[in-house]
């Protein structure tokens, strides 16, 4: 069993994966540096979808997550 994340975890780490995927890698501190430039959210929103973009660049998911919820 995996950790559960909320909706807009989802939503939230989509939206910034359309905009600005270039910008991520596997490295969590990085991650969380470029989301800082990017969005205005809370600290702990931040982290969430920062860990999240981290968990999908390492298991090089990235593309599909995307492919599989452009169309919902």
């Amino acid at each position: 069993m995996g950790r559960i994340r909320g909706k807009t975890i989802r939503q939230s780490t989509l939206e910034v994966l359309r905009r600005y995927k270039t910008h991520f890698n596997e490295n969590y501190e990085a991650n969380k540096a470029a989301l800082n430039k990017v969005i205005n959210s809370s600290k702990t929103n931040k982290n969430k979808i920062a860990g999240y973009i981290t968990k999908l660049a390492k298991e090089k998911k990235i593309e599909e997550y995307m492919i599989e919820h452009s169309t919902k």
